[in-house]
């Protein structure tokens, strides 16, 4: 009985340490899932907060300016800011995105650091919610038709290191506020409508590195103040009534790289200082008048490559040391008063591409090596030279033009234009009273039986062309930097209004420089000179492109007929007709129409290199005396077989002086020396 009993209570010891286990596996379980329960909730936590951590969140006041502006400019549909702006990996936050929108986030809340509304034609003022932005270091408003002033509140924005507004239609006066921004590295308020000076307190800003005020419309000095911008690199100030005398604290500026000065109304010389420039790779200076220039200052200038002093009084000889200076690609004396010979170390430029020598006194001959490897064009036209063209002149690509020269080019225009350098008399067997030219295109008949010839020749950097001996076009100068490359000829296929004729202003011939028309042969008296004009290359829409302004001058017989002309203007619009009279003598058998570039008008709208004269057509036609050997005068059938009695009197007196007149010019051994004196006396100031 003993064992059952041991059974027995060894059952009951299972089964109460069985209960005990289950109690504690109870007990354990619970434990567990508290400990699960918890963890779970810190999870759920961290969750939550790396969630809200990640969801980034700008001043509210920032967004709520953004959304004013956005509506504002009209851009909802360009930028529509579905999220928070400062969230990560938002589309506008990339590096090409336009409109853009970045944001500093290493504090909380974010803040807006870079805006870029670029190219998107905005319209309207400058918002004051713009100024909510107080963290924005960068802020990219150009080429849009912005307009009112600036407001003074851009001071507030004391992180700014990058500001542009140029190429918009602003207007009012530079606010001197704009000093209040010394992190400033670059600045542009270029192709704007300001008026006024530059403000003094833009000499507080030295930090700055670039400056772009060109055809910006300020005027008065260049403040003293800019002395204190020692890190200046690049300064544009071309197109603006600048007065007073090229600074000569520029000079102390040795970090600039690229100057560009044309087109003002400053004064020569070019001090001295300059030669403390080193660093220059583009220099860009014109169009001064005052005093004579040296070009002592060129010393050590070895980095430049564009070298541009066109119209600047330079006087003296030309320094053999330039033919030192390796890196030049293009040099540009043009319309001053150098004399004497070419340098022999001009033959040995390397890189030199464009030669401009053009309108001076220089003399002697060609050096022999004067093309070099790489030269394209070279320009010594307007020159006393002599002598003959170098053994390699006909080297493919290159374009010479020697027109007013005496060297020998075996071209029979080119030997009735001798006549212009000296007092020799210029004749021609057959002698016309009138021609025509359609400028840039093909032959064309006007509806009044005006035959005007063709001018569809393809004219390059430094080149001319002859039509039967009856007129010649002359071309110089280098469109730099255009997309569009060497292209000397505009053309549109839209209709012109405000004229009959149509297609003659479909077509015209445009230059960087210097564009001349010679009509040859031509019975000496009184002549009509009909210029017609149109904008082709130019628009006059609401788009920032239609902000763009050609102004150029133009001189008949060296006498200068219009200043500051900008076609757009005067014709009321873009690919509207106009027509110019003037009024000239030949006295010599010849006539000069001369197209000037003097360094006005915006340079860059819609593209780089859109600037200079623009000519679509010339009708020359004598006033009155002998018969016509013009093939354009041979339609002409119409005339008056009557006069009134009461004029008889009139037409006898006016017949009467007229023929005293041309006697005594008849008799006289004297002439007009179109080419020389007049012509540097007007542009050489």
């Amino acid at each position: 009985m003993h064992w059952r009993t041991d059974i027995v209570s060894c059952s009951l010891i299972c089964t109460f340490k069985a209960m005990k286990i289950k109690c504690l596996s109870s007990k354990l379980r619970q434990h567990v899932d508290r400990i699960m329960e918890v963890l779970r909730l810190f999870l759920l936590v961290a969750w939550l907060l790396q969630l809200v951590s990640a969801q980034t969140i700008t001043d509210p006041a920032e967004v709520d300016a953004l959304n004013k502006m956005i509506d504002y400019w009209n851009l909802r549909s360009k930028l529509n800011l579905t999220t928070d702006p400062c969230a990560q990996n938002a589309p506008w936050a990339s590096e090409n995105a336009n409109p853009r929108v970045t944001c500093d986030c290493t504090s909380n809340p974010c803040h807006i650091t870079h805006l870029k509304i670029y190219a998107l034609d905005i319209l309207g003022e400058i918002p004051t919610e713009l100024f909510m932005l107080r963290k924005l270091m960068d802020l990219n408003l150009g080429q849009n038709v912005l307009n009112g002033s600036i407001p003074a509140e851009i001071g507030q924005l004391s992180n700014m290191q990058y500001l542009s507004l140029g190429i918009n239609n602003l207007t009012g006066q530079v606010p001197s506020e704009l000093g209040n921004l010394t992190k400033l590295i670059s600045l542009s308020f270029s192709s704007n409508n300001f008026f006024g000076p530059l403000p003094k307190e833009l000499g507080n800003l030295t930090s700055l590195q670039q400056l772009y005020i060109d055809s910006s419309g300020v005027t008065g000095p260049i403040p003293q103040e800019f002395a204190n911008l020692k890190f200046l690199r690049i300064l544009w100030a071309s197109d603006n009534q600048f007065t007073g005398k090229l600074p000569g604290f520029l000079g102390a500026l040795t970090e600039l790289s690229d100057l560009r000065l044309q087109g003002t109304l400053l004064e020569g010389p070019i001090p001295s200082s300059f030669h403390a420039l080193n660093k220059l790779q583009d220099l860009r200076i014109g169009d001064l008048s005052g005093q004579d220039t040296a070009l002592d200052f060129l010393e050590n200038q070895r980095s430049l490559s564009i070298l541009s002093l066109r119209n600047c009084r330079v006087s003296g000889q030309i320094p053999k040391r330039l033919g030192t200076f390796g890196n030049l690609q293009l040099l540009d004396l043009s319309f001053n008063k150098l004399k004497g010979q070419i340098p022999t170390s001009f033959q040995d430029f390397p890189s030199l591409q464009y030669l401009y020598l053009g309108n001076n006194n220089l003399s002697g001959e060609l050096p022999l090596k004067i093309i070099s490897p790489k030269l394209i064009a070279l320009d010594v036209s307007h020159n006393p030279l002599s002598g003959n063209l170098p053994l390699n002149f006909a080297k493919v690509g290159l374009s010479i033009n020697v027109i007013g020269t005496s060297i020998n080019a075996n071209r029979k225009a080119l030997a009735i234009l001798h006549c212009l350098q000296g007092n020799t008399e210029c004749s021609n067997k057959i002698l016309a009273s009138s021609f025509a030219i359609k400028c840039g295109g093909t032959q064309l008949t006007s509806a009044s039986g005006t035959e005007y010839d063709d001018d569809s020749e393809t004219l390059e950097a430094a080149s001319f062309y002859t039509s039967s001996d009856q007129w010649v076009v002359s071309n110089t100068g280098n469109f730099i930097s255009n997309p569009n490359g060497p292209i000397y000829i505009a053309k549109t296929d839209s209709q012109i209004t405000g004229t009959l004729e149509s297609e003659l202003y479909k077509t015209a011939r445009i230059s960087p420089s210097s564009l001349r028309y010679y009509g040859l042969g031509l019975r000496n008296g009184k002549y009509n000179i009909d210029l017609h004009f149109a904008e082709i290359a130019m628009d006059d829409s609401l788009s920032w492109k239609g902000l763009g302004r050609r102004v150029f001058d133009v001189y008949i017989q060296g006498e200068r007929v219009l200043q500051d002309f900008n076609i757009q203007k005067e014709a009321g619009g873009s690919k509207r007709a106009l027509v110019k009279t003037f009024k000239a003598n030949v006295t010599n058998t010849i006539i000069e129409i001369h197209f000037f570039w003097a360094g006005k008008g915006t340079c860059c709208i819609p593209y780089q290199g859109t600037y200079g004269p623009l000519v679509s057509g010339i009708h020359v036609s004598q006033v009155s005396g002998g018969n016509s050997s013009s093939k354009h005068n041979k339609k002409r059938v119409g005339r008056l077989v009557g006069i009134a009695v009461g004029c008889a009197a009139v037409l006898v007196i006016s017949s009467s002086v007229f023929y005293i007149w041309w006697t005594r010019t008849k008799d006289s051994s004297s002439h007009m020396r179109v080419f020389t004196d007049s012509p540097k006396d007007n542009l050489v100031r």
